[in-house]
């Protein structure tokens, strides 16, 4: 009997499932994170969840991981320190980088660009030149190179990016930098952007790339660190890490290329919803992660996550797909403040994290979180046990909020709440920019909410999106590791292809596809995946002639032979379209394509309930009553107890269901429905 374990680290909290392969049953397990070393949490984690199970760590034989120890690395601007290799010519590529200034007109007046990831200092040209149709006019002189490389000897660099000018129509050039590199700096990590990115566009193409060699010592590290303390109950099990895009990655893969796991922690949970969507029946939806620091926000249409071909943290954006997930500094440990200055009540972005953590969970926070105010208007009661055994104490929240209801002058309760409006708009702020702003309207998306506080604040963001059911699963706090656990390796290959439709034909086409996907099959097998359970699907960068935005088009390689160009041609219309309002008679242009190959999907089904025989809730669901403070005034409001729901249950609230790992809220007027996976689905009482 073999165990997959899905895990993911948070800022405040480190979620496990555990999925028994041969029968399906699940064990859960919330832990605290450890920021300065996340191996440590997981392995508590590891742990508990055995323990929980009754089996020995030895039986588990996958390990599916998201980590934010790429974006932590990026935003905390910890990671190495990065010698560049460019032609001549282009030293200061990433100095001059794209002209974008945040925050409009005042930008220019207040914004201090942050410095690059590889320093002028640790920059050195190389003699040489290729043309953009792949052939050389200059030769590389190597002569030169190996004395420009003993600069960046003396600066000591930690890891090295080789890009060159149009390398990804011919690499020749960069492998020679890299055989030279590795003579002169044995044991430095070395990228090359023609096998990192190999498109066009000089400056995506390298600062794509120096991130990747910034984050990778530190992301190998770690990967290999956890991959050791897995390894000493059980030399077979294997360790991959999510990837930016929602697919998986070997743990050797993602050493090499970190970059595709800039969003790997965010991705856990849309796949998640995503695999607890379809099992309820729902393709279309909003996905509401909310955690202990941030809220990740974004849109499923037809059951696929919306993807986007840039990924952005902090200011540095680069080009790799990943799910279009929007991020806000809204969470559970989110501090609420009332600055001098304007008497005005703000929350966040400043989080109390793991350490202390909110002052209701009596670790030596004192400042007041949306936690506390959660604590205070009665959604967290007393009866609640994060992770299990954790105790909330709502005297120590009281106490927290208190200097926040004198400074505006109201009761503490009313301050609660408008700490928790607050966070709410933020969060819907967040969900327009998924929806509304990229052409969808909301109303037409259910709002799928989970993460260790999104059951606490689903309802009321659905409220506000208007957009129904809302959809709690079981497990709402374990749901990135769900998402982590039901995954499937995924790897992709292209190559930039600038052609009008007009001076191109499907038999171009379909042979350079052929080619792109025997290349990300290749890597899929040398993650020991068959053949056999490789599916692979095509993507075409398009644009109107002269135009400077492209958009992405998924289509069937045997649709576009029998069909023609206007397979992938209509489509980008459409898009086109939806989120400019018009389309184009100007010819279009292929820019890139690309090859995506995925394996097989984990077969795992969601367990059904028992159902009731009644349309009410079972009396042994009940825990009894409390006071909650919501719309206004203090209102009286049931307790359950979620494991002993059945199918067919319906909860009317005000109502507060209680579990392991997270607590759901019923506002008033709204009315809660067992389906027979056990999620809930809110909607307004008819």
């Amino acid at each position: 009997m073999t165990y997959r374990l899905g895990v993911d680290v948070g800022g405040t909290f480190t979620d496990l499932i555990l999925v028994n392969e041969s029968s399906g049953d699940i064990h859960t397990a919330k832990v605290p994170s450890t920021p300065d070393d996340s191996s440590v949490g997981v392995m508590n984690g590891v742990e508990r969840v055995c323990g929980n199970a009754g089996i020995d760590p030895s039986e588990i034989s996958q390990v599916m991981h998201g980590t934010t120890v790429a974006t932590n690395t990026v935003l905390t601007g910890s990671g190495s320190k990065v010698g560049l290799v460019t032609t001549k010519g282009y030293k200061q590529v990433l100095q001059i980088a794209r002209s974008y200034v945040p925050g409009g007109l005042g930008g220019w007046v207040i914004y201090n660009k942050s410095d690059p990831l590889a320093p002028l200092a640790c920059t050195i040209e190389a003699e040489e030149r290729m043309g953009a149709d792949g052939k050389p006019v200059r030769g590389l002189d190597a002569k030169a190179l190996e004395k420009a490389m003993e600069q960046l000897k003396e600066e000591n660099i930690e890891a090295l990016t080789v890009s060159l000018i149009n390398s990804y129509a011919n690499p020749k050039h960069e492998k020679a930098v890299e055989r030279v590199a590795r003579k002169a700096l044995p044991g430095v990590p070395i990228s090359l952007s023609s096998s990192v990115v190999p498109e066009m566009q000089e400056y995506e193409r390298t600062i794509t790339t120096v991130a990747n060699s910034y984050v990778r010592p530190k992301v190998a590290e770690y990967v290999k660190n956890l991959e050791k303390k897995l390894k000493k109950g059980n030399k077979n099990i294997q360790l991959n890490i999510l990837r930016s895009d929602g697919g998986m990655a070997s743990s050797k893969l993602a050493q090499r290329l970190p970059v595709n796991l800039l969003m790997s922690g965010p991705a856990g949970g849309v796949s998640g919803a995503c695999w607890v969507a379809k099992q309820a029946g729902f393709e279309n939806l909003l996905t509401f992660d909310m955690g202990g620091t941030s809220t990740d926000v974004a849109l499923v249409q037809d059951g696929k996550a919306q993807l986007r071909r840039e990924t952005t943290v902090g200011d540095v954006t680069v080009r790799a797909s990943s799910v279009d997930v929007r991020t806000v500094g809204a969470g559970g440990g989110s501090i609420a403040h009332v600055p001098e200055l304007t008497g005005a009540l703000r929350v966040g972005p400043e989080s109390a994290g793991a350490q202390p953590g909110p002052a209701a969970y009596n670790k030596g926070g004192v400042l007041p979180t949306v936690t506390d105010a959660n604590v205070v208007l009665g959604y967290l009661p007393s009866e609640v046990r994060l992770g299990g055994d954790m105790e909330i104490r709502k005297d120590l929240a009281e106490k927290a909020i208190k200097p926040i209801a004198k400074a505006l002058g109201i009761s503490v309760k009313r301050a609660a709440a408008g700490i928790i409006d607050i966070v709410n708009e933020n969060m819907y702020g967040a969900l327009r920019l998924v929806s509304v702003e990229q052409g969808f309207d909301p109303r037409d998306f259910a709002l799928i909410g989970f993460g260790g506080a999104g059951p606490l604040h689903a309802n009321a963001l659905g409220r506000l999106m208007n957009s129904w059911p809302v959809i709690i699963p079981p497990g709402p706090g374990v749901l990135c590791a769900y998402g982590d656990a039901t995954t499937r390796v995924r790897d992709e290959a292209s190559r930039t292809y600038i052609r009008r439709f007009a001076d191109t034909t499907t038999t171009d086409l379909g042979k350079i596809y052929e080619e792109l996907a025997a290349k990300a099959l290749k890597t899929l097998a040398q993650q020991g995946v068959p053949a056999k359970e490789c599916s692979v699907s095509c993507q075409a960068d398009i644009r109107y002639q002269g135009q400077g935005l492209q958009l992405t088009v998924d289509f069937d390689l045997k649709a576009l032979k029998k069909g023609g160009l206007g397979v992938i041609g209509d489509p980008f219309d459409e898009m086109h379209k939806q989120l400019f309002t018009f389309a184009l008679d100007s010819d279009k242009e292929i820019v890139n394509l690309r090859a995506v190959a995925q394996g097989k999907s984990a077969e795992i089904e969601a367990r059904k309930l028992p159902k009731s025989g009644s349309r009410t809730p079972v009396n042994a669901a009940k825990l009894g009553n409390t006071t909650v403070f919501m719309d206004g005034k203090d209102m009286d409001a049931t307790l359950y107890q979620r494991s002993k729901l059945k199918a067919g249950n319906k909860i009317e609230g005000p109502a507060v269901v209680l579990e392991m790992d997270s607590t759901t809220v019923i506002l008033a007027g709204h009315t809660g429905n067992v389906d027979e996976f056990g999620n809930i689905l809110i909607a307004p009482t008819s």
